[in-house]
């Protein structure tokens, strides 16, 4: 299932259309039925990509949440990405939903690149798997529920329980593995005292990726794979990500690696250097703070992380109860081998704002930012020169359209001030303003939203500009 290196990119994006490839595809469309009505849909898809803030039905707000005890709460919020419905519990909205699809858009290539299928497990899972694995009553957040008979389930806050049956029905001859699979599903955990915005939330989004081998051999060979693909995931959102050395939890007595980025806003401790690739979760470190490195000899700093995945070599921890087994060239009985590899990826989104905001809002990157350009229009007073400022947005904003440029525009009628204020706060990566002023030049200004410098560009070059920035 290993997709063509052909067809994975470093980034998702769309790709811009030249005239001629435009050219090929009006040819294409106008001598097949089938392909016409195919490209109709494509545009009319593509279309919707773009949106006009006059009809972002979430708006900003000024006013800081009173119980946004982090960042990432504060300016989701209040740039109207999410709406909190209770403690630890969050509706995504448009621009928000749009962040977190490109991030699961991300995993996804990853994982594929990885040969693993994509599947869905439910999130109201059993009772009796959980009991099997004598977790029912020690995971003590697990979410229990009754039905109307008496019966109990569980709201998943992980799969292993499921996955480990599963696959099981399925494996017969060690000619069936490795498997990995892998899902995108909505979590649940019994939450103390839900914090941090979407970083510590009762209901949430995660990634789990399980392996299933024939040898242990074969499994560190992928947990190592895994482990790489995890630090491009991680790379390409953003954001930078230590592997750290931590317990194996209550999954296993073997050391788990997680992935930390170094951060304020998160709860674990670790013992790392600013240069080196050493870094331990205190809670197992055998150094201390001030110690020389292993790796470098530095000295060792114990520093704040937020944990935004995590692997495990769970062996036959799961797979030995549920009698996971295979046969092999000789017609032996054996236990599969199996890890599991998991992303919190609503925790993701709330750590790219927390690792790259600054006192204004976020600062999105390119790969996950809901919009690629902010456009803002000024308004004039006289009907004529508005006209004209409206006349070029409206040219602008097709041209980049049409070349697959994620556009919002702010087209409302208020203040420069107010849109400016709420470009810094939505975090767009490029702004791009015509007013007035800029119309003299025959020009917008131009804007990088992690720049306090702006530059005049002719309007005849904004596309190949854009496009040449999109491309790096």
């Amino acid at each position: 299932m290993r997709r063509s290196p052909l067809i994975r990119s470093r980034t998702p994006r769309t790709l811009p259309m030249s005239s001629s490839t435009t050219y090929l595809l009006n040819t294409l469309s106008f001598s097949t039925g089938c392909f016409s009505i195919w490209t109709q849909n494509a545009l009319k898809a593509k279309l919707r990509n773009n949106m006009r803030q006059t009809r972002l039905f979430s708006k900003t707000t000024k006013q800081t949440p009173h119980d946004a005890d982090s960042v990432n709460a504060r300016f989701l919020t209040q740039a109207g990405f999410v709406h909190q419905e209770m403690a630890g519990v969050y509706s995504w909205l448009p621009l928000g939903l749009r962040v977190l699809r490109k991030v699961e858009a991300i995993i996804r290539d990853e994982m594929d690149g990885l040969g693993a299928q994509e599947i869905l497990m439910p999130a109201l899972q059993p009772k009796e798997p959980w009991e099997k694995t004598d977790r029912w009553d020690t995971v003590d957040i697990l979410f229990k529920i009754k039905s109307q008979t008496g019966k109990e389930y569980a709201l998943g806050p992980t799969h292993e329980e499921i996955v480990t049956p599963l696959v099981g029905d399925f494996l017969r001859s060690y000619k069936d593995l490795p498997i990995t699979v892998y899902q995108i599903q909505t979590k649940y955990r019994d939450e103390l005292r839900a914090k941090s915005g979407v970083l510590r939330g009762r209901e949430f989004g995660m990634k789990d990726l399980y392996s299933f081998h024939a040898t242990q051999e074969d499994l560190e060979d992928f947990y190592q794979k895994a482990l790489k693909a995890y630090a491009r995931v991680y790379a390409r959102c953003g954001v930078q990500a230590k592997v750290v050395e931590a317990s194996g939890g209550d999954f296993t007595e073997k050391f788990s690696h997680e992935f930390q980025v170094i951060t304020p806003a998160g709860e674990d401790k670790i013992l790392t250097t600013e240069n080196g690739t050493f870094a331990q979760n205190c809670e197992i470190a055998t150094l201390r703070e001030g110690d020389a490195s292993p790796e470098n000899g530095e000295p060792l700093a114990c520093v704040t992380g937020v944990e935004v995945g995590n692997i495990f070599d769970l062996g036959c921890r799961f797979s030995e109860v549920f009698d996971v087994a295979f046969s092999d060239e000789n017609g032996e009985r054996h236990i599969a081998k199996m890890g599991c590899y998991g992303i919190g990826i609503t925790r993701l989104v709330g750590t790219i704002v927390e690792a790259l905001h600054d006192e204004n809002g976020m600062r999105w990157p390119k790969s996950v930012a809901p919009y690629h350009v902010h456009l803002i229009t000024i308004n004039a007073k006289d009907e004529e020169t508005l006209s004209r400022i409206q006349s070029a947005a409206e040219d602008v904003y097709a041209q980049l359209e049409k070349e697959g440029v994620e556009v919002l525009w702010d087209d409302r009628d208020v203040s420069p001030g107010e849109k400016f204020a709420d470009a810094d706060l939505i975090g767009l990566p490029l702004r791009i303003v015509i007013s007035e002023k800029t119309l003299k030049e025959d020009s917008v200004e131009w804007k990088f939203r992690e720049s306090k410098e702006n530059e005049l560009v002719k309007l005849q070059d904004i596309v190949e500009n854009v496009g040449t920035w999109l491309a790096e």
